[in-house]
């Protein structure tokens, strides 16, 4: 009885081209396992396709929820933003997809678990961290590393084997998506100077095609977790679905970035998260009105950990638990609805309200009825500004270069 191997198949280039080579290098019966995260339209074809290209069983099992639920909106509670950029879409993902593999193959009686990475991307990362913290003693092939074909010879093994794949030597995208967000790279934007071609996107229009009137929508929050829209209640997903296609009609959620990749190198990589985009920043809206500075600074620190962490493929370490804790605290008053904006690429802030709101215009208001002792701003700045002014009389008054010197050295005279 010929063992079996379970294969994260997307049905792209790599994957569909690994179904063949599994088997002739291994001799390996492949399960191809398709995950659903928003990524296809038409996952009976995808099915098709694995069976066609010699899968002995090809499985389609829905994600989508389990992704909005334990990793989606856990990131947004975090407004996790690798480098400050990207929402991490991809990244979310591949830990939802190492527990549904691991948990296929054991079900299968499968002795390896396969997925289509190279040796340089993330993804082999996040799969390999993943499945190892989930299913120890399993093994893992890595296809698309093992046989160190360039794209093209890739390419040009699945025309030699009848494989057919979505992309041409022409179009050489590499794409990869699921609800949060697309990521492109490869071919022509592979040359940071080049300006990405318009067929690169497909969720957004671009702001000069966008509508000429801005929208104003509303979304309400409970506890960190987007629940309305313009007051309708909807799921997470349905609201996720919304938002992209009410944001990406304004243009909104296009990322070109220069990332710095787990192993070690630079790529560039662009993106289209319209509702992520959009959800991160009335997150952090309503998190202004609601949190104290102290908290606020602190949390600034611990979403870059987080989203650090996501990237790296660290999701299933006791560190990420930890963090996940406090940022579950963290929005016990991150209630309240938030108006944006969207106009031509810009998703603004225009206002924001909630029961558990720190602004309080009784002490910011300069008109009648201000409620702030001016007078007791006297006392405050003497206490506040005692240690510089106590220094500044021991140590510094001497120093004839003094205050001149804190600013650097001064330019050369001409």
């Amino acid at each position: 009885m010929t063992d079996k191997v379970v294969l994260a198949y997307s049905g792209g280039v790599d994957t569909s081209v690994a179904v063949k080579w599994l088997h002739e290098k291994y001799n390996l019966d492949v399960i191809a396992v398709t995950i659903d995260v928003g990524n296809e339209k038409d996952f009976s074809a995808v099915r098709d396709k694995a069976l066609k290209v010699g899968a002995v069983k090809a499985l389609v099992i829905d994600g989508k929820e389990l992704l909005v639920k334990y990793f989606l909106f856990p990131a947004l509670q975090a407004n996790a933003l690798y480098e400050g950029q990207y929402p991490l879409a991809t990244a979310l993902s591949r830990p939802l997809m190492a527990k549904l593999l691991v948990d296929t193959a054991a079900a299968e009686g499968a002795v390896a678990i396969a997925h289509g990475c190279t040796g340089k991307g993330n993804d082999q990362v996040r799969f390999e961290v993943g499945i190892n913290a989930l299913a120890p003693d399993m093994k893992i092939l890595a296809p698309a590393r093992e046989w160190g074909m360039t794209r093209e010879e890739t390419i040009a093994y699945a025309k030699e084997h009848g494989i057919p794949v979505p992309i041409t030597a022409e179009s050489p995208y590499s794409i990869d998506e699921c609800i949060w967000g697309r990521a492109i790279e490869c071919g022509v934007l592979e040359d940071a100077w080049v300006e990405p071609p318009v067929d690169v996107y497909k969720w957004t229009s671009s702001p000069q095609e966008a509508p000429d009137e801005p929208q104003y929508i509303e979304i309400g929050f409970e506890k960190g977790i987007p629940v309305t829209i313009d007051g309708k209640e909807m799921g997470g997903l349905d609201l996720i679905n919304e938002m992209n296609e009410i944001a990406g009609r304004h243009g909104v959620g296009r990322i070109d970035h220069i990332e710095n990749r787990v192993v070690g190198i630079k790529s560039r990589e662009i993106y289209e998260a319209p509702a992520a985009i959009v959800l991160i920043r009335a997150h952090q809206a309503l998190e202004a009105m609601t949190m104290s500075k102290d908290q606020l600074r602190f949390k600034e620190k611990v979403a870059v950990e987080m989203a650090d962490l996501i990237y790296d493929g660290l999701w299933f370490s006791q560190l990420n638990r930890d963090l996940s804790s406090y940022i579950i605290s963290s929005q016990r008053y991150v209630t309240g609805t938030v108006r944006m904006k969207l106009f031509k690429g810009s998703a603004t802030v225009m206002g924001r309200k909630s029961p558990w709101s720190l602004y309080n215009l009784a002490l910011a208001t300069y008109d009648k009825g201000d409620e702030f002792d001016q007078k007791a701003a006297e006392g405050f700045i003497h206490i506040w500004g005692l240690p510089v002014k106590t220094q500044a009389q021991i140590q510094l008054l001497g120093d004839k270069e003094w205050p001149l010197s804190i600013m650097g050295p001064a330019a050369p005279e001409e």
